[in-house]
Order: structure tokens, then sequence, then C-alpha cells
């Protein structure tokens, strides 16, 4: 799958030898769309024009390599949109008061400062309601799985981790800062996290490779008092199990009677299948490419021995085509390309496909769409879009607002329970099983269920205004 982005050309034409028409010919046949026109210098043998084409990525070098040919055009300057929304980064840091004179600064900086200082010495707690910390959270990432990219590096992963602190702020009004480590060992990241989270009210572990991500959360866990979340496993499992609830309404099964497949059983092929069966699923096949997941089988790898064990109770063997032989569901989290339409045709009737691989899904959705009963993807241009933007924001919305010691199977349930609840009863079809992510009811109402699901477990240290006046 190619991805469109948007391209601004200035071009010099020359008019007794060529015309915008040529132009337009031209970028039309490089496979470009022109979208905006701006004349910058008109003059008596010389028109200089900005020309905003969008095209695919494959398209990009087309398009000015087809101009620059051509005769009478010459090509000034070429800027893509995308990297000019990223120029300076994205995200800055600003006061919530200014300083404007001597009394304003001793009293945010020295001698007022030390006053609330010895406040939290005295009183660490005090550091929620004194400090940033309340609606902090830090997005920490080592780039070693960064979007479909892989090890990538740290510096790489900032413009990815920018962006989800961007989504933190918009949708949820949380201060979110981007942390990216310069290593890929486990102990040096539990111990870096730990180091600096008396600043963070949350982590929100991002992008971090499988197994690794595995042991880096399970240690953070335990030994931090405040939510740890990878959003790679869980924002993408919780998701996936609030559109499967939707979908299976649609279709008119059950989450007990329906067989699972699962193919790609990383990071977020394993959340799914935990959270699906503490959802009552009991038939999944665990699909990667050693095959089906069987208990007769030994696996180095620690979390598919555990799934195993959990997983393909009639003891199936082979591989994908085995698996898909009679499946009611199948969710992707591998490469694209995987699926055929045989596949979907050797499915059972009112089958449901959640291809969610990134940037090119399992199955191409047109490919798909004649043999699928209710199909999404992770792609914004289909219907039933798949993302974890509908998920954290809420999520840590919730946990921070009754300061939740940890996101627990319990909050992560009841976020995916209130995500499929946003879309009404008659608003469910084929077409609509998952709301968009700018439905600002998702926050509103994850928050809640994230809430009232920590308070129920004892996980939460505070009760928000607003809930305690609902329980009165």
């Amino acid at each position: 799958m190619s991805i469109a982005t948007t391209m601004i050309i200035r071009l010099e034409i020359r008019k007794s030898e060529a015309s915008f028409g040529d132009v337009a010919s031209g970028i039309a046949a490089a496979g470009g769309d022109i979208v905006a026109i701006d004349v910058i210098r008109a003059g008596k043998d010389v028109t200089t024009r900005d020309i905003t084409v969008n095209v695919q990525d494959a398209g990009n070098e087309e398009v000015v390599s087809v101009l620059s040919k051509m005769s009478g055009i010459k090509v000034i300057n070429v800027s893509d949109s995308t990297f000019l929304a990223h120029i300076g980064g994205k995200i800055e840091i600003t006061p919530k008061m200014r300083i404007k004179n001597r009394e304003d600064l001793s009293q945010v900086y020295t001698p007022g400062v030390a006053r609330v200082s010895m406040a939290i010495a005295q009183d660490p707690g005090k550091a929620y309601s004194l400090t940033m910390k309340r609606n902090t959270v830090a997005v920490v990432t080592d780039g070693t799985a960064v979007l479909g990219l892989g090890d990538i590096g740290p510096e790489a992963a900032m413009p990815v981790m920018e962006g989800k602190a961007m989504l933190f702020k918009q949708l949820a009004g949380i201060d979110a800062f981007p942390l990216c480590l310069n290593t890929k060992n486990a102990d040096e990241i539990v111990n870096i996290v730990k180091a600096v989270s008396p600043g963070f009210g949350g982590i929100n572990l991002e992008d971090i490779s499988s197994p690794r991500c595995f042991d880096i959360e399970r240690r953070l866990v335990a030994e931090l008092d405040i939510p740890v979340f990878h959003d790679d496993q869980h924002g993408t499992a919780v998701v996936a199990l609030a559109g499967l609830l939707n979908a299976l309404k649609v279709v008119g099964k059950t989450i007990k009677n329906v067989r699972i497949v699962v193919v790609g059983i990383g990071a977020a092929g394993v959340s799914i299948c935990n959270l699906l069966l503490a959802a009552g699923v009991q038939n999944i096949s665990a699909v990667d490419r050693a095959g089906i997941l069987s208990r007769e089988i030994h696996y180095d790898n620690a979390e598919w021995q555990k799934l195993a064990a959990l997983t393909n109770p009639a003891g199936m063997v082979g591989g994908l085509q085995e698996a898909m032989l009679g499946a009611d569901v199948f969710i992707g989290v591998s490469g694209g390309g995987i699926l055929s339409v045989d596949h979907l045709k050797s499915m059972a009737p009112d089958n449901i496909v959640f291809a969610m691989a990134n940037p090119s899904p399992e199955i191409e959705p047109d490919l798909a769409e004649p043999h699928v009963r209710v199909l999404a993807t992770g792609r914004s241009d289909y219907p039933n879009q798949i993302n974890n933007v509908l998920c954290f924001p809420g999520i840590f919305r919730g946990a921070l607002d009754c300061r939740a010691r940890t996101v627990n199977l319990e909050m992560k349930l009841a976020a995916a329970r209130a995500i499929a609840s946003v879309v009404l009863e008659d608003e469910l079809n084929e077409q609509y099983i998952i709301p968009s992510i700018f439905n600002e009811k998702v926050v509103e109402h994850v928050r809640l269920a994230v809430i009232e699901a920590a308070i129920a477990t004892d996980m939460a240290r505070r009760i928000p205004p607003d809930i305690a006046d609902r329980e009165k």
C-alpha cells in the first residue's frame, strides 16, 4: 500500500515554449492530482507558480522527473508538506502563567518555590497537586519496532513519539513527553524509566520490539506505583476487542461460540489472544511462522509457551490454511498479503475479518470485501479502522484522574466495552462497528469506564469529584 502525500512544486513556465496545460497534463500522466495553484510572479515571458499536488509515495519523484524534462519548464523548488509539518518538531512546552515582575519570579522560583518543595518532601503525595505529575505521561521507546519500519533507532522514532504526544494533548488534555532511549538493553530501559518516573503520572511504552517488551513492561508494572501501559500490546488488543464485540452483534454470533484465528503472535498478537480469552472466547487458533501454536510443542519464546497452553483446544496442526478452514473470525497483526481469497472462502458463513497489518493489510480490502461479512483494517481510507488512538487517551485520562496504581485486566476490558458502546444499536451495521477517532464521546466513555473498574478493583487512590457526585 502506498501512502498519499502532498508536494508543493515551484515552477518557472516560459510562455513561448510551454503552457500551464502542458504542466497539468504532465502531472496527471505521472500520477499526480493538482489540488491548488498559486501564481507567485506573472511576467511577460515567464510565470512562476506554486503547484500543490497530491501524489502516492512511489509517484513523488516521477512527478518532479516528468516536469524537469519538459521544454520551457524549470523546477525551482520542491517541498513536501509532511516534512514541512515536522520542521522544528511538532510539540513544545509552554508555561501556564507569565512571569511579569519580581513578585511572580519569587513565587514560581526562588525563594517561594522552596516552601512548595519542602511540603512535597514532607508528603510526596502532594506532588500530584503541586506539580505537573498528575497530568503528565512519558512516552518511552528505544526505536526498535517503530510502526511498520522496524528498528530505526531512537532519533528516527522521535517524530512518531511527538505525534503520540500531540494526540494525548488534543484528545485527552494530557501533557505527554517523548523519551527516546539510546539503549536496547532491557535492564537499562527499566532502570532509566524507574529513575525518571517521579516526574510522571504514567508511562506509555511504545514501539519496543518483542519479546523484550513483555519483560520490560512486566518489571515496570511490578516496581512502579503508577500506570505502565504498552500501547502496542494492550491498546491494539482493547480496540480489536471493541470492534469484535460489535461485529459479533452484526453477524448474530456469540463470543463463546466462535473460533478465532489470530495471526502474528508478537506483542500485539499475544495481548489480543489474552484479552479475548479474558472476554470469554473459548477457541483461538494462534498462528505464526511456526504454524498453529500447540501445547504439544516446546517453544523457546516464553509467551508462546504460555499461550499454547491456553489456545487450540482441538489440537489443530498445520499453518494458516488449516487454521482458516471453518473459522468464524480472522484477526491479523502480521504482514501484508498473507491472506488470499481462497482463505476467506474457506471460513464459516457470516465471517469477520480484521486485517490490521500496517502499512499493508493482510489482504487488500477491495479483494476481501465480496467474501467477508464484516471487514475492518488499520487504514483510515476504509470503514471500521482499528486504531489505538481510540484507546490510550481515554485509558490514561481515567487512570490519571483516579490516580490508579496500574492498568489491570478489568480496566482494559472496561475500556473495550466502553469503545464499543459509543456505536449505538440503531447505528450498528457492517460498515460501522467502531467509532471514529474524532468522536468526542470515546475519551469520555473510556475514562469513565476505566475509573469505575479501577475503583471496583481497589486500584484507584482517588475518586474524582464528578464520579463522587454521581454516587451520591
